[in-house]
């Protein structure tokens, strides 16, 4: 559906503004569905989100610091996230041994499980979402890369 017609208006200023509505209502779109899919099993996008970062590391501890780094949204808060994770028993933190002031984070057995029971639905999502061919999907991704320089 056109966005002119989800969002009832009639033209925009000019291109790159209706590029950036664009933007900024698919983004709305895409974290609305993966809300619905990821709610059932407890978690939020940014909590799937540490949870990838962690099992990327394949059981090798991090910091929260790097896991902010890392995060897609940088505006989330990584520590609450990890203690709100913690508290489900998907990740454990452990006192980093190089550095006291620093907290390792672990994704656990259990967290690991959560993944890859969400991983084809996820896909499937992820497919219904983008409804693209593998060329458009590919000429997307190096636009959008593009458009962050």
């Amino acid at each position: 559906m056109r966005l002119e017609d989800e969002i009832q208006q009639k033209e925009f200023k000019d291109a790159y503004n209706k590029a950036i509505v664009n933007l900024l209502f698919t983004h709305s779109y895409i974290v609305t569905k993966q809300n619905s899919l990821l709610k059932p099993f407890g978690v939020s996008p940014e909590q799937y989100n540490v949870l990838r970062i962690l099992r990327g590391q394949n059981g090798n501890p991090i910091t929260v610091s790097s896991i902010q780094d890392r995060m897609l949204n940088k505006m989330s808060n990584a520590s609450r996230l990890v203690e709100k994770l913690k508290q489900k028993g998907f990740v454990n933190r452990e006192e980093c041994p190089a550095d006291r002031r620093q907290v390792d984070i672990v994704i656990t057995e259990k967290g690991l499980s959560l993944l890859t029971q969400l991983q084809e639905e996820i896909l499937s999502q992820n497919r219904d979402l983008v409804q693209l061919d593998n060329e458009e999907v590919n000429q997307l991704n190096f636009l959008l890369d593009k458009l962050r320089g």
